[in-house]
């Protein structure tokens, strides 16, 4: 049985990376109608529905986020193949940061995997705070850096970098967690530096919702254990979902979001960095 088409795949991806047909379209070099028609020969191919198209975007099915997985892998194969058989290794130091809000469960196999497709690239790796990365970026102690944005309400538009990612804000509780409805909210929180708090908290304050800090914890391994304890609610990004936690649907909790993650260039921008961008991109996406 014939496999999937490598193009497709690739176009599925930026849809989902850029959040909408419209948004992929310059970036994979098509029209929208051709995008369009690209997606449904995938699933199509797939045989189920991959994708789900709202007034505010796309987001992928279950059988879209199992094929997203999948296509991930497949297209960083196919690069690394093509970059190998060109006989172009790519070989140096690179200091990278990142949030530790980025995909904390998968981060230590997705460096695992770009060590193994880049053995000859030394990888330094910290992690830190998204306002931390940005001003390390640009002071030039780091090669790359993937910071998380969220707009908050009523500001300027501010997207430096690569669009990396796209992923939903979620209010999270302990499994099961049952809230006093006329109690404050409590809530779970970074120190006040983290862009993050200062989003949640200006939300809530704009709706007029009464909460109260209940637990600061030091990083986002912290505010997990916090939230799985049962401690209070958070505002995370949804891959921060962890065990013993829960998306909580609670009527009258403001809509969230989405968060974007974006790859920084330091400000030493050489050949090397140029390189290592773009394996990085496909490896962390």
């Amino acid at each position: 049985m014939p496999g999937f088409d490598l193009e497709q795949l690739r176009t599925y991806t930026a849809v989902l990376d850029a959040g909408s047909l419209t948004a992929a379209a310059p970036i994979v070099h098509l029209s929208q109608s051709a995008v369009s028609e690209q997606v449904r020969k995938l699933e199509e191919r797939a045989g189920q529905v991959l994708l789900v198209r709202t007034k505010a975007g796309v987001h992928a099915t279950p059988a879209g986020l199992r094929l997203l997985a999948h296509a991930r892998r497949i297209l960083a194969l196919s690069d690394e193949a093509l970059r190998d058989l060109r006989g172009v290794p790519l070989q140096g130091e690179l200091r990278l940061a990142l949030t530790d809000y980025f995909r904390p469960r998968d981060i230590a196999g997705l460096l695992r995997r770009l060590n193994q497709q880049y053995p000859q690239v030394r990888l330094h790796v910290a992690i830190l705070k998204s306002g931390e990365v940005e001003a390390a970026c640009a002071r030039g102690q780091f090669d790359l850096g993937v910071a998380m944005h969220v707009r908050a309400p009523g500001a300027a538009p501010r997207a430096p970098g690569v669009l990396l990612r796209r992923e939903a804000l979620w209010w999270m509780a302990a499994e099961g967690l049952q809230l006093d409805r006329d109690a404050p909210l409590p809530l779970l929180v970074l120190p006040e530096t983290c862009a993050l708090r200062q989003f949640t908290e200006t939300v809530l304050i704009r709706r007029r919702l009464p909460y109260t800090v209940a637990h600061v914890a030091s990083g986002v391994a912290g505010l997990q254990l916090a939230l799985a304890a049962g401690l209070g609610v958070a505002c995370l990004n949804e891959s921060a979902l962890a065990p013993g936690v829960a998306r909580l649907a609670r009527a009258g909790l403001p809509a969230l979001p989405q968060a974007q993650f974006r790859l920084l260039s330091g400000a030493a921008d050489n050949e090397f960095v140029a390189r290592a961008r773009e394996a990085v991109a496909q490896a962390l996406a």
